[in-house]
């Protein structure tokens, strides 16, 4: 049986791994796991803030939500349009789809009350743990397909519907009662029946467990009905050596059915950790949903775009990372970069280019996992890799400067690029001077343009942005928006970049505002 939620034909592997570990202090433990370029992208866009509040206090939420995230690059289009269809029946099942979840947890919990002996060595404590697992397991399969029965009529998707089949299908009322009977038969109340072979060297061969006769006659016909022939003898209390004899008789003869029930407890076991594996990235899901209903956030499935199609626009997308930091909305932007390779933003400081830029890259993470995303309406190309490359704080090792790092950093993402891919730059290569990080930036920038890799750049090198809007017509330049009286409204629009950043109204902000007060950079 597979549960077949996330994917169409095979099951999510929850055994997924992110590069090569990398402990660093004051980072969450999981992070050990990431590879330098995942973790910064992770870092850069704030996703841990995305992830606990889908996990919230869960940790193995937690880990399936990360893993289904970073994992979402691996994803086709027919995948993830499968993975939003059942999405859809999440949000409008919700209590269902947490009673599968439940069950599946329960199941699990039970079962590992009776595992400790499903790798024994000994058939007799295998074959017995196998029979209490499997019976506590089978309560749970029945309940699972009942409830899948209640609810076939209010899920609409493919993953759902298909899984409600293959309950009703392999679960059947006969099946489930040849179960019953089986367990039952398995705990040998009557003793245990088995037939062997003299070998060679008469050594006992050929063990065969049998079925006990006359299990369903009544007591009447038990007490003096025929018996069938056989030979009955009794060991003495205390013959050990044929105790033990017989012992060894009975664990050979039970073997092959305890090593197959075995087999099946762990079948059915992978099973409900697989549903609840699956089931888990779904409730993250329905979790980061109610975060950002509460709020009045815009919220819409994205329109994926096949990769080299070129295809970005949008309407009210936001950081749905700075959302969740925030008492108050987000300002959405809107934005249309089809057929553009290059997308540069510039401008007013504090405008909200960097957010900006956030809700791009979450917008892509969100998308080719199958998540609804932060925006009114979303169409883009997957991709099969993005990278983050934003500034840093200086070394404090003093072992390299800003701009070594820079490069050293831009080198490791560029071994790992491929046609297609994404790469957010922010603030990029502006260690040095405007001349020297300019031409730097151009180089970097026209490399990757070369091979077909998709480019966004939030950057003040005014010498590298407009060295761009006259050379190359596949680019398109936005900026803050920014009132007469220097205010922000932390919107973009389209523009050519200017040669400066405005820098006058924060100083005037902070050393003239006489409230001393912040200014405000999110209330919509």
């Amino acid at each position: 049986m597979k549960a077949l939620l996330l994917y169409r034909d095979c099951d999510f592997d929850p055994n997924f791994l992110l590069g090569d570990r990398f402990r660093r202090s004051r980072e969450p433990e999981w992070h050990q796991k990431l590879g330098p370029l995942d973790r910064a992208l992770v870092q850069d866009l704030e996703l841990d803030t995305l992830l606990q509040a889908m996990a919230g206090e869960d940790e193995f939420l937690l880990d399936v939500a990360r893993k289904a995230i970073l994992s979402g690059f691996e994803n086709d289009i027919d995948t993830i349009l499968y993975r939003q269809a059942a999405l859809r029946d999440c949000l409008q099942n919700q209590e269902a789809t947490v009673a599968f979840y439940n069950l599946a947890v329960t199941a699990i919990e039970s079962a590992q009350k009776n595992s400790w002996g499903l790798s024994s060595h000994y058939p007799g404590s295998m074959l017995y743990n196998a029979v209490d697992v499997l019976g506590a397991l089978w309560e749970k399969l029945k309940a699972v397909r009942e409830l899948a029965y209640e609810q076939s009529g209010k899920f609409e998707s493919s993953a759902f519907t298909t899984l409600f089949a293959m309950l009703a299908r392999e679960l059947d009322d006969d099946y489930l009662a040849i179960v019953a009977t089986y367990l039952d038969d398995l705990k040998f109340h009557p003793g245990v029946l088995f037939t062997a072979e003299l070998g060679e060297w008469n050594e006992s061969e050929n063990y065969i467990l049998r079925l006990v006769r006359g299990k369903d006659r009544n007591w009447f016909q038990r007490l003096f009905g025929q018996r069938p022939p056989g030979y009955t003898f009794r060991l003495d209390e205390r013959d050990e050596a044929g105790a033990q004899i017989l012992g060894d008789m009975r664990q050979r003869a039970i073997s092959r059915v305890a090593v197959a029930l075995a087999e099946s407890a762990d079948h059915v076991l992978s099973f409900f950790r697989t549903l609840r594996t699956e089931l888990a990235f779904y409730l993250g899901c329905l979790n980061l949903h109610s975060c950002l209903v509460a709020k009045v956030e815009p919220i819409s499935f994205p329109v994926p775009h096949a990769p080299g199609e070129r295809s970005l626009s949008f309407r009210g997308l936001y950081d749905v990372c700075l959302s969740l930091q925030m008492k108050e909305r987000v300002v959405g932007n809107s934005a249309g970069a089809n057929g553009k390779n290059l997308v540069v933003i510039t401008g007013a400081n504090q405008g909200g280019k960097s957010s900006f830029l956030r809700g791009i890259g979450l917008a892509h993470l969100m998308m080719q996992c199958g998540m609804f995303i932060g925006a009114e309406t979303f169409e883009g190309e997957i991709c099969p890799a993005l990278f983050t490359h934003y500034k840093r704080k200086e070394d404090s090792t003093m072992t390299s400067g800003k701009l070594d790092e820079e490069l050293l950093r831009m080198s490791g993402i560029a071994d790992h690029l491929s046609p297609n891919s994404i790469v957010l730059f922010n603030e990029s290569f502006a260690a040095t001077n405007e001349r020297e990080g300019s031409e730097i930036a151009r180089q970097v920038v026209a490399a990757l343009l070369e091979k077909g890799v998709r480019v966004f750049f939030v950057t003040h090198l005014y010498e590298f942005a407009h060295g761009f809007l006259l050379s190359n017509r596949d680019a398109i330049f936005y900026r803050p928006e920014r009132r007469d009286d220097g205010a922000r409204t932390f919107r973009l629009f389209e523009g050519e970049p200017l040669e400066t950043s405005f820098g006058h109204d924060l100083y005037r902000e902070i050393f003239e505002n006489p409230s001393g007060e912040e200014p405000d950079q999110v209330r919509v």
